[in-house]
């Protein structure tokens, strides 16, 4: 179990050092979450599903991360632990599933990384077209290594700044569409218009609709990092609270008021939309009807900040997971060591090597050992809010069988238990519904399917290997640690 103590803590005790403040926790949480799926893949949504369908999808998993959001503080700001959401399972579910949550979470991360540095050679393309890709991979892959060796409170900084930029970024974007929707920028007003043509609100019926609810799961995915950084949050009893108020309200009105905004201003059935290019974000359309200026180079720069800002995110994630997987006799102990500034060296080392040659994958041949990381990556992310809404479910349950007073919890969930019961069904709904249209042809697509569901046997072999080889057991209510 990880000791709280305060800032002072050694780290030749084994334990993370407590220097993220509140703002950094806020940040990070942002700065994992508001990304390419904002800046790139909204306008594709909006053109499938049409305004309506995408601002349904976003508002309905919304309210399921705002579950799951305070689910994760009301257990991280009683137990702030590196290890979270694996830790939890482990002491209120059953271990076997802590297990298989830390090293799918750890994976999800290190691929993700890898995922970062192949976006990254193609952002930079767009000033240096002539310029081999390794270099400019090599080169972020090495700032990101930095600002996790430095110290945990140079991680908090740089992420601090780089979510700085995308929120100050999507918040010039507001004013400014708002602007020209009523006509004070631009020349004629836009008004409401383009939310009525065509089809629009809602375009292609139910199935496109839920379609849209993937990329809107994809889209909030990294919410889930405060928990992580809890292990180094100074004060986590009051900060991770406060972190989960403001960060999940900022998230959703940042994108449901961007996407509105987008809505507004460019039709849903203008074909660029459908499009992946910066030269053809949203972002940029709107900025370039705005009359700014070098709108695709400036977007260009943002989008790079956010890659970088992802792939931090995602290598402070996955080592810190793995150190706790190591604390915990999970992964090989050499792992678990800590250098004098509290920073887990040897498991940044090996997060940093898996991101690298996963990556390297992808040069080489037609990148199809790549492309099939990345889709045991895709689902990661859904099976760990499943894990975070079965162990608050326990978590809660067996806190009130232990005869507790749910008044000393630092922070209490509202709605339980229809919160992680509400999550967990919507969760499960979005994992089966990955690729539905490969069974809705007159042949079912196998290989399609195979590729959209590999991550499900994955984490069922990790999870029932571990438990046949341990022979673990689901922990009696009466009977779960909350030490």
């Amino acid at each position: 179990m990880q000791n709280t103590a305060k800032n002072s803590a050694p780290a030749a005790s084994g334990e993370l050092q407590r220097k993220l403040k509140s703002r950094h926790l806020t940040m990070i949480s942002l700065g994992g979450t508001i990304g390419t799926g904002l800046f790139l893949a909204s306008g594709g949504s909006i053109h499938t599903a049409g305004p309506g369908g995408t601002l349904l999808s976003f508002v309905v998993i919304g309210i399921m991360v705002f579950f799951l959001m305070t689910s994760l503080a009301e257990m991280a700001s009683y137990m702030p632990v590196a290890g979270s959401f694996s830790t939890y399972a482990t002491k209120f579910v059953d271990p076997s599933v802590g297990f298989a949550l830390g090293w799918n979470y750890w994976y999800n991360w290190a691929i993700t990384i890898a995922a970062e540095l192949a976006a990254v050679t193609l952002i930079m393309k767009f000033w240096f077209p002539d310029t081999p890709s390794y270099i400019w991979s090599a080169l972020f892959l090495a700032i990101m290594f930095l600002l996790n060796y430095l110290s945990v409170k140079g991680f908090g900084e740089s992420e601090y700044w780089f979510s700085l930029i995308k929120v100050v970024t999507v918040i010039i974007f507001l004013i400014l569409g708002t602007l020209m929707i009523f006509g004070i920028l631009g020349g004629e007003a836009i008004g409401f218009k383009n939310f009525t043509i065509g089809d629009a609100p809602f375009n292609g019926g139910f199935f496109t609709t839920l379609g849209v609810f993937m990329a809107a799961g994809f889209s909030f995915q990294g919410t889930e990092l405060l928990g992580v950084a809890a292990g180094e949050t100074e004060d986590p009893k009051k900060n991770i609270p406060k972190a989960v108020k403001s960060v999940f309200w900022r998230i959703l009105l940042f994108y449901i008021l961007a996407i509105l905004v987008i809505s507004l201003i460019i039709p849903y059935t203008d074909s660029r939309l459908a499009r992946s290019e910066i030269t053809v974000s949203p972002f940029t359309l709107v900025f370039d009807k705005a009359g700014i200026a070098f709108a695709a180079s400036v977007m260009n720069a943002i989008i790079l900040t956010a890659v970088l800002s992802a792939g931090n995110s995602g290598m402070y994630a996955s080592t810190r997971m793995l150190w706790d997987l190591a604390r915990d006799g999970k992964a090989p102990k050499f792992l678990a060591k800590l250098d004098s500034r509290g920073v887990p060296v040897p498991a940044l080392i090996v997060t940093a090597a898996v991101g690298a040659v996963a990556f390297l994958a992808s040069l080489f041949g037609d990148g199809a050992i790549y492309t099939w990381l990345l889709n045991a990556s895709g689902m990661s992310g859904f099976i760990a809010w499943l894990g975070i809404a079965i162990s608050h479910y326990r978590f809660r349950k067996a806190y009130v069988a232990q005869g507790r007073d749910l008044r000393d919890l630092p922070y209490r969930a509202k709605w339980f238990p229809i919160g992680p019961i509400f999550a967990f069904l919507l969760c499960f709904v979005v994992i089966l519904g990955q690729n539905y249209s490969a069974f809705t042809g007159d042949t079912i697509d196998w290989q399609g399917a195979l590729v959209s569901y590999i991550g499900i046997p994955i984490f069922l072999a990790v999870w029932l290997g571990y438990k046949f080889k341990h022979k673990t057991k689901v922990v009696p209510l009466k009977e779960c640690d909350f030490e």
